[in-house]
């Protein structure tokens, strides 16, 4: 049995994902912090399509409950290891530097930067040890241009961009490959709000080529299958758009390593 860990795996995006991996023949572990009914949606559909999967519920800003769920996990499946890991569980405190608080910054941090580095760095190991492993960490547009009123949430995803880029080159001689995946805008019922306000549809309209109508959590979560893939095992330390367009049409470049931007009308 291979095994694949999905952190924020409950809804949305990670949804997408767990359903994808599943289809893949992993059996996934669906990590959540708090939504224990849709934590177990996600299982069920998993189960009803054929696949195979199991609950970890812990908050990946919390070190030690991290480290005590995912031990307990280890010593229970000793024959077994977590080969893939999505690195997806992130929050949003959107708010303007001049007003924002500590908590605002802190509590973006640790769920988004410091969870990516507690559980990474625990699984890594065993993907070390059996040469073999899939690392994709979820990041954000926001992470590779910086966005206006996302200050604390462009310093994370940043910071786990630069970090996808470091890890790579640390462990790609171990056939333990580090990408990244960078959604545009997604429709999500947490998102779909936006799409009667005819100035956001305006807005997308100009910033992305492919039109406002948005990407689906399919779509992130079929850019990670194929990153986690054996067809993308000589592809190491990307950050892939996944915007239609938006940013990648633009000016982004990675062939020195870092993100540029050619500036847009009306892009922000």
């Amino acid at each position: 049995m291979k095994y694949a860990l999905v952190t924020g795996g409950s809804r949305g995006i990670g949804k997408a994902i767990c359903l994808k991996l599943a289809e893949m023949g992993y059996s996934v572990l669906i990590n959540y912090k708090s939504n224990t009914d849709e934590a177990n949606k996600t299982l069920e559909d998993i189960q009803s399509k054929g696949g195979s999967g199991e609950l970890l519920r812990f908050d990946v800003s919390d070190q030690k409950e991290t480290e005590e769920v995912l031990k307990k996990w280890m010593d229970q499946n000793k024959d077994h290891y977590i080969e893939v890991l999505i690195n997806n569980a992130g929050i949003r405190k959107d708010m303007l530097l001049m007003w924002m608080e500590n908590e605002h910054w802190f509590d973006v941090m640790n769920t988004n930067l410091n969870g990516f580095f507690f559980v990474t760095r625990f699984l890594l190991k065993d993907m070390l040890i059996n040469k073999y492993g899939r690392i994709v960490n979820i990041v954000s547009l926001s992470g590779l241009k910086g966005l206006p009123g996302q200050f604390n949430y462009s310093a994370a995803k940043g910071g786990v961009i630069a970090a996808t880029k470091a890890l790579a080159q640390e462990i790609g001689k171990k056939k333990v490959t580090v990408n990244a995946v960078a959604p545009g805008v997604i429709r999500t019922p947490l998102t779909e709000g936006y799409y009667s306000d005819p100035n956001f549809i305006k807005g997308l309209n100009e910033l992305v080529p492919m039109g406002a109508k948005g990407g689906t959590p399919e779509d992130i979560a079929d850019a990670v299958g194929f990153l986690c893939s054996n067809q993308a095992k000589f592809i190491n330390g990307v950050v892939l758009p996944v915007d239609g367009g938006w940013v990648s049409s633009k000016g982004y470049t990675t062939g020195d390593g870092s993100a540029q931007f050619t500036s847009a009308k009306n892009q922000t």
